[in-house]
């Protein structure tokens, strides 16, 4: 049963108290409206009695996957977009709920399966992460993890240096390139397009290719 978008916050919210700090949630009602309660109630994602909450297995589970999506749009946002403090947290509290599981899978292993969340909390493991793991953590890399001759498509670029960017931009380093590996040392040499790029470690550990 799909539940409404508050509903769904509260259930975030047990989860941090029961599963990250593992203590007994507070009064249910000073985290949640008495509408909100019922649906919970009338969803089966919650038991409440004696003013005392827990989640039900189907509850646990909606709260896992609305605590993955969460955290790994958090991760998006720190990682690639270089967005922090509140904005990243507002933004990923949107995102949240309008991930599909397609979607949240696609950015998993875009990121490389990350197990923490910005702030240093465990992100769940989803799917692509138990059945295909080893392979996906290669599926995108700096390119200075790439040895000579390897080959992809340029993912994203992720700098804080931001006048780095337009240099990357202008040397035609842009999202869905071809590039190739001619060099790594003494400075990393990859060919893309019909051009030669020379740039040192620091550049290259900014430029994320995704491998064919």
């Amino acid at each position: 049963m799909k539940i409404s978008e508050a509903a769904q916050e509260v259930l975030e919210k047990l989860w941090v108290e029961t599963v990250d700090k593992g203590v007994e949630p507070g009064d249910l009602q000073e985290l949640a409206s008495e509408s909100v309660v019922k649906e919970l109630i009338k969803s089966k994602h919650i038991l409440y009695s004696d003013n005392k909450v827990r989640l039900t297995p189907e509850g646990h589970e909606e709260a896992r996957g609305i605590i993955r999506r969460h955290r790994l749009a958090e991760r998006l946002l720190y990682d690639v977009l270089d967005v922090g403090g509140e904005d990243m947290e507002d933004s990923a509290c949107g995102l949240e709920h309008i991930l599909s599981e397609g979607v949240e899978e696609s950015i998993c292993i875009l990121l490389g399966h990350p197990t923490e969340c910005p702030h240093g909390r465990p992100i769940p493991a989803g799917k692509c992460c138990r059945e295909g793991r080893e392979m996906a953590e290669r599926v995108i890399s700096p390119l200075s993890d790439l040895g000579k001759g390897r080959r992809g498509k340029i993912a994203y670029i992720h700098t804080k240096n931001h006048s780095n960017l337009p240099k990357l931009l202008a040397m035609g380093i842009l999202p869905g390139t071809p590039i190739e590996v001619i060099q790594t040392f003494p400075s990393y040499v990859f060919q893309v397009g019909q051009t030669q790029v020379a740039v040192d470690a620091e550049i290259a550990n900014e430029i994320f290719v995704r491998s064919i």
